[in-house]
């Protein structure tokens, strides 16, 4: 159950409570002061708390009157909080924010082989719009439940409002039946412990950390991350080589999609590929004649990458090709070269 979840029914359970309370003390002190039977002296609290003016069940004596300014007075903060909740719920969307998170809960538990991304920050909404321009399923932890509120509901993303170091929330986002955790925070502490805690639950899942210092990058591996990427050297980097190699970084951004690029690049595996076209020669394949796409390059199981791959080269299992084509072209190869379940990727 989310934060977020759990704080509005604390609320509802809180106003609850205060209604009750407050009918147990009013009935009770009519029963005392006014030897007022259960029913009338129940109806009288109920009157005096909802303040509608009706007249007593009988004459008060002064210690009653004396009782019920004074019940009345408190009451009058009880019911003021007691509305606010109930506005909120019924008028502010409130209600139907529980039942969303409810549903979303559901379908998280439905997930697997999915993405969780840790933070919610530059980074990790930048992560999260390249995951789902690209199909994939995922769940962001957040802990500021500010910056899930202002993220508009038309982006469709599942949000838990958490700390992802904690391991109970990780659990909750289905570590343990994922695939890969994105950790985006921005202390380099708490990706090292999301890295630690994510392999100790999952030995299996791939973990991509976010670090702000170099020094950071060692110890992440340590801690078992599969990829750590910095992004302030990175950018750093990049801002150098448009001085130093202009044509290179343009050429990069064509294929990244900067500034509205129809480029891209695919990654296509053996097993991706139709039966009829596995253990083939790229000659046999003809994928450039047949979709207009060109393969880049060649992840041999055995040797690495292979760098502009001879024609001869075949594709066996564990093999790993890169395509280069405009989205028409990469359209193409995966209607005609992929397995059906894989051509919507």
């Amino acid at each position: 159950m989310t934060i977020l979840l759990q704080r509005s029914i604390r609320k509802l359970v809180f106003a609850t409570l205060l209604f009750l309370i407050s009918m147990i003390i009013g009935t009770l002190g009519y029963v005392t002061i006014e030897d007022f039977s259960m029913v009338d002296a129940a109806y009288m609290s109920i009157l005096a708390f909802s303040t509608v003016g009706f007249n007593e069940v009988n004459p008060l004596s002064a210690q009653g009157k004396v009782f019920s300014v004074l019940y009345i007075t408190i009451n009058l903060g009880i019911f003021a909080y007691i509305v606010s909740v109930m506005s909120s719920f019924l008028f502010e969307g409130e209600l139907r924010k529980i039942f969303k998170n409810i549903a979303s809960t559901r379908e998280m538990k439905k997930l697997k082989n999915h993405i969780i991304v840790c933070g919610f920050g530059k980074n990790g909404a930048m992560a999260c719009r390249e995951l789902r321009s690209a199909g994939k399923d995922f769940v962001v932890i957040e802990k500021d439940s500010t910056v899930i509120e202002e993220v508009p509901e038309n982006k469709g993303f599942s949000f838990i409002n958490g700390n992802a170091i904690l391991d109970e929330v990780l659990i909750e986002a289905g570590v343990e039946r994922a695939s890969t955790v994105i950790s985006a925070l921005r202390e380099d502490s708490d990706n090292v412990f999301i890295t630690l805690t994510a392999r100790e639950l999952n030995p299996n899942i791939k973990v991509i950390a976010k670090a702000t210092e170099v020094k950071s990058e060692k110890k992440l591996y340590r801690a078992g991350a599969t990829h750590v990427v910095l992004p302030d050297y990175l950018g750093g980097v990049h801002m150098a080589h448009l001085i130093t190699k202009p044509y290179v970084i343009e050429f990069l951004d064509l294929i990244s999609g900067v500034g509205g690029s129809k480029l891209e690049l695919e990654e296509v595996s053996y097993v991706d590929l139709k039966p009829e076209f596995r253990d083939k020669t790229l000659r046999e394949l003809d994928i450039r004649n047949v979709s207009g796409a060109t393969v880049m390059s060649f992840k041999d199981d055995l040797k690495g990458f292979l760098f502009n791959p001879t024609p001869s080269k075949q594709v066996t299992e564990g093999d790993v090709l890169i395509l280069l084509g405009e989205q028409e072209s990469i359209v193409k190869f995966r209607k005609f070269y992929l397995q059906r379940e894989n051509n919507s990727k």
